[in-house]
């Protein structure tokens, strides 16, 4: 990202004043530790030096992120360096403006409404099969298999049946989207180590990706008709001046919506084990089947170990004026979703785990953020809440969950998603 030089008539939050790489490093290597340092010395925004963002302003204030969140995207979009880096120039974490409207409303009604609740039987069906081959009575990651539960469930609702395809993306998707969430934050140019380094590997990656993908619709065009799938959806869709998706708009766009469907839910589902495991009394209560306590329970742990710990804008106009500060075009102004989960104005005794603060009760628009906001909010939002609801669901009422008075497992950094270390270990029972 080219260096914004800051002119006088900004008012910018303090920060550390040392050199560039001094403040980038800590970031880079434990964001979460070099954000809550930052906010205990300069409060609730401050500057702070990236190494692949520049200087940028981190909003951790509900008012302030309120203001972020509803800034026109002629005055503020998505950052230069985002991951369209590794999705493609047509994914909607890459595109803007007008093109990211126009898109985004081609992409949503297979996630919403009466679409939503028909994919509930596929999701059932697709964690029975992997919880099938679980151990009872020793320790094991849940990661793994959350991994391969969210990827199958993603790839029925986005491809419809089953085939040879849809194997060879199960074996190449998680490498791929793993190198990709390292790649997709790190400085590296595209040309570091040529034909042998990452971005080479990647390559080879998204060009088996793409040939699969060219022989999905190849198959799909003479039966669309038949299907319902969101393949099918979107060789169909038109924009409003008749013309249809590309193959390469609709390769990216597909990319987007397998890698952000699976990778994110999984981790949510590896740290919703995590978290009640070391909770007896509300794993009892879970295990009775309180749907409403469930739903509580997946706020809860969104809230108190966030998989996305900040949702960025880079400012397009000459200056956009947020609560007290006034930043120039160039520079990437960010909200701290782990920071202000953490606000104890928001959530009174914030550091305890307790799904009873959501039971009957809506989190703050603003304050619970771990799908973004404003025009860049997740376009997945409402499926994946439902998915974790039916994997968990499916999950308690076929086994019974061990607790554990174990520490808890320590937070690692994956890239863009922040994991359990152990992968969320379970000691279950069959039922």
């Amino acid at each position: 990202m080219t260096a914004v030089t800051v002119p006088e008539e900004a008012i910018l939050p303090d920060g550390p004043s040392g050199p560039r790489l001094l403040q980038a490093v800590p970031f880079a290597l434990n964001r979460n530790r070099a954000m809550r340092k930052a906010r205990r010395r300069y409060g609730s925004a401050f500057t702070i030096g990236t190494l692949n963002m520049g200087r940028m302003v981190m909003l951790a204030d509900p008012a302030e992120v309120k203001q972020m969140f509803l800034l026109s995207p002629d005055d503020a979009d998505t950052p230069d360096v985002n991951l369209g880096r590794v999705l493609g120039p047509a994914s909607l974490f890459a595109i803007t403006g007008e093109e990211h409207k126009k898109q985004r409303r081609l992409l949503t009604p297979p996630f919403h409404g009466r679409r939503l609740r028909a994919y509930e039987n596929l999701i059932e069906q697709a964690a029975e099969r992997e919880m099938a081959s679980w151990p009872t009575g020793r320790p094991f990651p849940v990661m793994p298999s959350t991994m391969r539960i969210t990827l199958n469930a993603i790839l029925g609702t986005v491809f419809g049946a089953e085939g040879a395809e849809l194997d060879e993306l199960r074996a190449l998707l998680p490498p791929m989207v793993k190198l990709g969430s390292i790649l997709a934050v790190l400085p590296v140019s595209r040309r570091f180590l040529g034909d042998r380094g990452p971005w080479a590997r990647f390559r080879r990656y998204r060009a088996r990706y793409d040939a699969v993908i060219d022989r999905l619709i190849d198959r799909a065009r003479p039966a669309l008709d038949d299907r319902d799938d969101v393949l099918a959806m979107l060789l169909q869709s038109r924009y409003d001046d008749g013309t249809e998706m590309s193959r390469a708009q609709i390769a990216d766009q597909l990319l987007t919506l397998l890698s952000a469907g699976h990778e994110t839910t999984a981790t949510t589902l590896a740290w919703t084990v995590e978290r009640i495991r070391r909770h007896p009394a509300l794993l009892a209560r879970l295990a009775a089947g309180d749907a409403a306590l469930r739903e509580a329970t997946l706020i809860e742990v969104q809230r108190t170990r966030p998989v996305i710990e900040m949702t960025s804008r880079q400012v397009r106009a000459p200056f956009v004026e947020i609560g007290r500060w006034r930043i120039p075009r160039g520079m990437v102004v960010t909200a701290s979703i782990s920071l202000l989960h953490d606000a104890e104005e928001l959530f009174p005794n914030a550091a305890a785990f307790d799904p009873d603060r959501f039971v009957g009760a809506r989190p703050d628009t603003y304050g619970w953020i771990p799908f973004g906001g404003g025009v860049r909010r997740c376009i997945g939002a409402a499926f994946a809440t439902m998915e974790m609801n039916v994997v968990l669901r499916t999950m308690l009422r076929d086994f019974a969950l061990e607790p554990t008075s174990e520490p808890a497992e320590k937070p690692h950094n994956r890239g863009i998603a922040i994991a359990p270390a152990k992968g969320g270990l379970a000691v279950v029972h069959r039922r």
